[in-house]
Formats: structure tokens, C-alpha cells, sequence
């Protein structure tokens, strides 16, 4: 019985996170790595001009400051918020927004206060899926206890779980769902894209400072970091599969750390069945289990898309645009619910394994990966209010030229890696007063 109703708290939890259609958001994730202009090494938080001291120096343009102990780990303003991953990347969390262009003059604003602080320090602000230079073991974690329960647990889960941690950065994008179908057709979806997705925003060139031979390393690295957390939240996409079945998924996890009253208690391997008092609990603290697992496409009061590298502005917002286009136009949406709707699975996860081997060229069930991201791509442009069709030039561009971002920088190699690098570089890209 207990496992009944906590099954049903999080489904409520779910079911109160329901949105009239004309009430849809968007919101997004950009994460950053800052490092060193002239040898790309990761810059450390901390000490004289670490990432702690950026942060402190943008409290004077208007952030306010969130500390753990009497270090300044995060800034927040008007919902916007700026959080350090475990190795120093930084991540910009910019609030739901309606339209593109409002989630991009947001970022525009947040770039065009950041490069000036780092260009006084000889540093950039760089888009890759992964570290350009630095040893994973040579990336000092930042002073937060969840990152220090975090790192001890996964480290006896997978090869790369560090690496994942201290050596990646992602884009992700959230959308909202109206009911529990449309929640059910938006994460089968997405989670078939996942392969898609993995391959077209494909920005990780190196790997512990070498060159990453093969495609897709921050899939790679998610592979080798944690089974039990990570890759598709569902086991089969059987009729019927909705909120029940993925907080059956989230109770039969070991959350690692639950957060308490505001303490947070490491669990070790105690799955959230063991831990989770449907009778005593918090929003806050509900809200904070469902961020301890870590798959392709999350559910909390959204759904979180979460398979792209970082990538450049503005190829970005071509990720942003094109999720819109697909997931908040009914008529893609239905279309593609139904064109996927014999994948499993193992399809999905044999593919992601192709990907890593053949980029582009993989198939996803008898049909290239190629000709699905020019298919949804044109699906996501017709889907778009005419405004933001622009948006997904960049994408375009690339998929002409049957290129993903890490062809665009091997490409460039022969000139050396801060020049093969340059259009990842913001500081480059943005033009500040």
C-alpha cells in the first residue's frame, strides 16, 4: 500500500504540472566552459580571477548570490539563474519564455556582461560537449556538497562518471505538456530523437586533450557513467506507459542524496522506495529527487530534453527553435507519435551505438540519421510561427553541407586548436560595448 501511494503523489505531482496549451513555455540550459584564451586549460574555481571571483564581480550588475558555506556557487535574478556544474561549467537556467526571440535577448544580455569580465583575465567563454585541453583529473570540483556525494557514488558506477561531471556541457531545452497523452507523445518523441539529436548537435572534438576519433563522445561518457540513472527512463513504450509508470522508475532509483528540510542525507544505494514518505514531504524535496536521475529526457513539472552538446551561438537557438517547432505544433507531434510508433527501446539504444561509430551515416531502424534530422528539421520550420523560422539556419546550413559541429572544427585542425576552435569562442561571436 505504501508503494501505491507513493506512486500516486508523484503522479499527482505530475498532474498539477499540467498546462493549457496557450500557457506553453519554453525554457532552456546553456552550459559554458570558461578557460584560458592562449592554452585552453580549464580555469579553476577558485583563487585570483577564478570562476568564484566572475561570479563575485557579476553581483555588482545586478545578480543576487546564493552560497554554500561562504562560497559564492550560484547567482540568480528575476528567475533567471547562473549555476557551476561540478567542474566549473557555467550553466545559464533562463526562464520560461513564450517566444525565441525573448529567451535569446535574455542570453545576449547574460553574454554581454560575462565576456568583458573574462576578457580582463585573458579568459573565453567556449561551447564544446566536452573540456578542450584539461586532464578530468587535473578539473578541481567546486566546494558543493551534493557534487562531493555525487562524485563518491558514481565513481563506482561507471568508467566516466568524473568525466561526465567535471568534463561535459550540454544545451537542454524544457516544454511543457497539457495532459498526461500529450506528456506520453512529447517523451516517446523525444526519446526517439535521441539519436538524432545526439548526432546532428555533435560539438565534442576532444577528449582529454587528444582528438575524439569516433562520433557523439558526450554519449559515449553518458554510457559509462551510471545504468541505472542515465540513457532511456522507460523500459518498453507499451501501451498504457504514462506518469505512473515513470515514478515507478524514480522510486526504484537510489537517489544518491535527498534533501530533507533542507539537510542533505547521502543515501548510498538505497533506492527512493526505501526513502520516500508520501505522507511527509515537500514540493521542494519531491522536486529535488526527480533531478537525482539523470536520463536523455527528464520529467519534473516539465520535460526536460537533454541529448545536445553545447553548442555556439547562434546553433543554439536552432536547437530551441526546432524543438518547438516539433513538440508544440500538434499536427508534427501526432505525425511523429505515429511514424514512431513501432521503436523500442532497443532500437533506439542499437542506434545510439551506430551513431557513435557513423555519425550521420547511422540508421535508426532502416532510415539514416541524416534523412530524419532534414525531415524534422523542415517539420519544425513549417511548425514555427513565421518569425522564428530563421532560427534554424544554422542547422540548415550544417545539414546542406551533410556537416556536424565537430566536422566544422576537424576540419580546421590542421591550423592547431585555438584556431579550429574560434567559432566556438563567444567572446568572438558576441560584440560587446
Amino acid at each position: 500500500m505504501k508503494f501505491e501511494r507513493q506512486v500516486s503523489q508523484i503522479v499527482n505531482y505530475f498532474k498539477n504540472n499540467e498546462k493549457p496549451r496557450t500557457d506553453f513555455r519554453l525554457g532552456v540550459e546553456f552550459e559554458h566552459f570558461i578557460v584560458d584564451k592562449d592554452s585552453l586549460r580549464a580555469i579553476s574555481y577558485y583563487g585570483t580571477n577564478g570562476v568564484e571571483e566572475t561570479l563575485k564581480e557579476l553581483l555588482s550588475l545586478g545578480w543576487q548570490g546564493d552560497y554554500e558555506a561562504d562560497f559564492l556557487i550560484g547567482l540568480h535574478n528575476n528567475g533567471t539563474t547562473i549555476t557551476l556544474e561540478p567542474g566549473s561549467q557555467v550553466e545559464l537556467s533562463i526562464r520560461p519564455q513564450a517566444t525565441i526571440k525573448d529567451i535569446e535577448n535574455e542570453y545576449l544580455s547574460f553574454l554581454k556582461q560575462i565576456i568583458p569580465l573574462l576578457k580582463e583575465k585573458n579568459q573565453i567563454l567556449l561551447t564544446l560537449g566536452y573540456q578542450p585541453e584539461t586532464k578530468i583529473a587535473e578539473v578541481q570540483f567546486i566546494p558543493k556538497q551534493r557534487y562531493a556525494y555525487m562524485s563518491d557514488y558514481l565513481k563506482k558506477q561507471g568508467k566516466y562518471a568524473h568525466n561526465m561531471m567535471k568534463g561535459t556541457a550540454s544545451m537542454q531545452v524544457s516544454v511543457d505538456y497539457a495532459s498526461e497523452a500529450d506528456f506520453v507523445k512529447k517523451f516517446k518523441v523525444t526519446n526517439c530523437l535521441a539519436p538524432v539529436i545526439a548526432a546532428v548537435f555533435d560539438n565534442a572534438p576532444f577528449f582529454e586533450g587528444e582528438i575524439w576519433p569516433q562520433h557523439a563522445l558526450r554519449m559515449v561518457i553518458w554510457q559509462n557513467c551510471d545504468d541505472d540513472r542515465c540513457g532511456i527512463a522507460v523500459k518498453d513504450f507499451k501501451d498504457g506507459w504514462g506518469y505512473s509508470e515513470y515514478a515507478q522508475y524514480i522510486l526504484h532509483t537510489p537517489p544518491i542524496i535527498i534533501n530533507k528540510g533542507g539537510s542533505m542525507t547521502y543515501t548510498k544505494d538505497k533506492i527512493l522506495q526505501e526513502l520516500f514518505d508520501p505522507d511527509n514531504y515537500t514540493r521542494e524535496e519531491l522536486e529535488y529527487m526527480l533531478t537525482m536521475v539523470f536520463p536523455d529526457v527528464r520529467a519534473k513539472s516539465f520535460i526536460e530534453i537533454r541529448m545536445a552538446d553545447s553548442c555556439p551561438y547562434p546553433l543554439n537557438f536552432a536547437g530551441v527553435a526546432l524543438w518547438k517547432g516539433l513538440l508544440y505544433h500538434d499536427e508534427n507531434l501526432n505525425m511523429l507519435y505515429q511514424k514512431f510508433a513501432d521503436i523500442t527501446v532497443e532500437d533506439i539504444n542499437r542506434a545510439k551505438h551506430d551513431v557513435i561509430k557513423e555519425g550521420l551515416a547511422a540508421r535508426l531502424k532502416g532510415t539514416a540519421i541524416y534523412e530524419l534530422a532534414v525531415n524534422i528539421v523542415n517539420l519544425a520550420k513549417a511548425g514555427l510561427p513565421a518569425e522564428e523560422r530563421d532560427y534554424l539556419r544554422p542547422l540548415e546550413t550544417l545539414l546542406e553541407e551533410k556537416k556536424t559541429p565537430v566536422a566544422v572544427t576537424k576540419e580546421e585542425i590542421h591550423e592547431g586548436k585555438n584556431s579550429a576552435l574560434q567559432w566556438c569562442v563567444l567572446n568572438n561571436l558576441i560584440e560587446v560595448n
